[in-house]
Order: C-alpha cells, then structure tokens, then sequence
C-alpha cells in the first residue's frame, strides 16, 4: 500500500515514517513545511499527487497548556485541519488514521476507559481532538480509524523521558503528581501497531498504549531506574500541590482500555518498562 503519513517530523510522525520504510508499503511523509494541514487546498493537492491508500495523520497542536490561550490555533489544526484531510481522504478513496488522545474524557471514571464511554473533555486540547475524532467520521464514516492513545515518548521530539533524565543529571529536587493515572506509550510500539490497523482498516475509534497504568510519580521513578539513577529523588505531590497551576486542567484517569484492539485479533502492547529501557539506552 501507499502511505502518506503527516506530521512527519513529529515525535510519532519520524518512527511511523521510519517503520514504513522498512516495510514493502510505500511512504510519502510530509511535514509542516510541506503540509500544513490547516490549508484546504494544500491537503487536497497532496492527496491527488500522492494518491495515497492510507493517510496516517499525526500532525497536531499538542502544547496542551498553549492551547487553553491559542484557542484558533488548536482548533484550526485539531479540528478543521482533521477535517480537510478527512473530506480529501473521501474525494480520493482513502482510509484516515487519525491519532487522538485520552484527554476526550474527564477523568472520573472507577475504571480504564473502553472506546464506547462517554466523553467529556475538560480542556481546549481535549475539545478540539474530539471535534477532530467526530469531523473524520463525519466525512468518511467506516473508513476512518480513530487511535486514541495516551502519554507518548519516543526519541524524537520533547516527552516525559527527555525531560526526567535532563533534571537527573542536575541536582534540583524533584517532585510529580501521583494523582494523575495513564499508561505510558512508546513511538517504537505504537508505530508499528498503527500499521497494523492501517493494513486492517478496522474503522471506528481503537484504544492502543503500552500496557501497565502508572502514575506521574512512578513514571518518572521507572524512568530514575531505568537511567541508572536513585528512584528516592522524587517525591509524590498531588496536582493541587502544583506551583504554578498548570492553565490546562488534566484527566485524574487516563488510562485506556485495549478492548477493540485485542477484539481485531492483536495481542496487547507489551508493558512500558520495557520500551522505556530501549530508549534511555539510545538516548
């Protein structure tokens, strides 16, 4: 098949592109510069030029706090820009994968969240992913997927990882919610498993993060571990404890439950520990 994946230089976009390269599949990876999926017309001339099988779309304006100020900015890209794609998908007879997030819901739920629960977003980010997920299956039905996942890391880009082994090497005391719940996923896991939906075009909303629900604080521990340094420098403080508050306010429980994935034949993403190992080592 031909892929065009979009936002290409992404911490996602760079290890989808990657993986597909070393696939028989075809890839044509586009990155702001190049597609700014904002721009109707853009999006439309890519898709006739490329005449892609799959889009795989990873562009997104994810600074989640920026985005409770920059409220056109989120929407033009997580709304309306999932929207030329989708309306371009359909005039050219393409299947979207489009990425979404856990932060469609509150938080609230006793239990992991499954694709069919209520959402209830609680933040700009949050609304404008999910105006996102309903403008694919408002234009394409069936042949849009959407994949929420949740606290992505990779070796590409600014995520969780980066940032604790950049404090470690420093003395600054540290400290991270422990109220916060998720499951940690990786770019080396979950771009491959996104071609693997590709290849299915299952349609509908699916779950996929790497197994093993954490908070913040044990994120970090895990990742203190992993690095080779002491897990005792963190402390646990509560998100009201933060100083400042954070403007984006974020789900208490974000984890996702994998109930269509492993409906569609696919064993669960392996537990987070173990890619997050492979990274710290490449990095």
């Amino acid at each position: 098949m031909k892929f065009l994946v979009t936002g290409a230089a992404g911490q996602l976009g760079t290890d989808v592109v990657a993986h597909l390269a070393d696939t028989d599949h075809e890839v044509d990876g586009r990155d702001r510069a190049m597609l700014d999926i904002s721009d109707a017309t853009a999006v439309d001339r890519a898709l006739a030029a490329t005449k892609p099988d799959v889009v795989i779309n990873g562009a997104a304006f994810t600074a989640v706090d920026r985005c409770e100020n920059e409220v056109d900015v989120a929407t033009a890209i997580n709304e309306h820009g999932v929207r030329h794609l989708a309306r371009a998908c359909a005039r050219h007879e393409t299947h979207l994968i489009h990425i979404s997030t856990d932060y469609v819901f509150d938080g609230t739920l006793d239990r992991p969240y499954r694709e069919d629960d209520t959402t209830n977003p609680q933040s700009v980010y949050g609304r404008t992913k999910l105006a996102g997920e309903r403008a694919a299956f408002d234009e394409l039905g069936d042949d849009a997927t959407v994949v929420r996942t949740s606290w992505v890391c990779g070796e590409h880009g600014n995520n969780m990882v980066k940032l604790v082994i950049r404090l470690a090497a420093g003395d600054t005391p540290l400290a991270f919610v422990d109220d916060q719940r998720g499951c940690p996923t990786f770019t080396a896991d979950l771009a491959p498993s996104l071609v693997a939906l590709a290849e299915q075009r299952p349609g509908g909303v699916v779950h996929l993060t790497n197994s093993g629900a954490v908070s913040w604080y044990e994120f970090v521990r895990a990742t203190l571990t992993a690095s080779g340094h002491d897990p005792d420098r963190v402390r646990p403080i509560s998100t009201a404890e933060l100083d400042p508050p954070r403007p984006a306010p974020r789900p208490a429980n974000s984890v996702l439950d994998d109930v269509r994935w492993r409906a569609l034949g696919h064993r669960p993403m392996r537990d987070f520990r173990e890619p997050l190992s492979e990274l710290v080592e490449r990095l």
